[in-house]
């Protein structure tokens, strides 16, 4: 599969004249979690966040973006953004309603707007490392303007 250079992420990047680096690694479909990432384009695990999408009890559908060497409680997430319980959403169903797969999911450019909540460590960094939405990438983008181009609420979510 050949890596195409824009994304929907990047489009939507470029027209609001918010500048990020493009990355590209080799992926393989047993290391797509954001730790062997992290590891391939050379960066601290802390600073590549992956993108969960979540089903809420208050919010039907909801995004996080963590650093990719937290462990998540679904607890602390329900609490955080305003629900009681949530839980993963399957895998079966990310595609049909984000128009990503698993391990290329962006946070930004989804089908639909869904929404989101960035953890407050990412401004710990100038720049932190997430998905496009295609697998073998992945941008580098100062936190602000992921907050910005993300629609996100900062939330402590670990």
């Amino acid at each position: 599969m050949s890596i195409s250079k824009k994304t929907n992420c990047c489009r939507i990047l470029d027209s609001l004249n918010i500048s990020y680096e493009l990355l590209t690694y080799d992926w393989s479909e047993d290391a797509l979690d954001a730790i062997s990432v992290a590891d391939k384009i050379r960066m601290p695990h802390e600073q590549v966040f992956k993108t969960l999408v979540l089903k809420g009890d208050e919010l039907a559908v909801f995004v996080i973006v963590v650093p990719g060497n937290a462990e998540v409680s679904l607890k602390k997430v329900a609490k955080s953004t305003g629900n009681t319980a949530c839980s993963l959403l399957p895998i079966s169903e990310l595609y049909p309603l984000t128009g990503y797969i698993r391990g290329g999911c962006s946070p930004i450019g989804m089908k639909k707007h869904f929404p989101t909540f960035l953890e407050e460590t990412a401004f710990l960094f100038e720049k932190i490392s997430i998905s496009p939405g295609q697998r073998g990438m992945q941008i580098l983008i100062q936190p602000k303007d992921l907050q910005s181009a993300s629609q996100a609420t900062v939330s402590n979510l670990l």
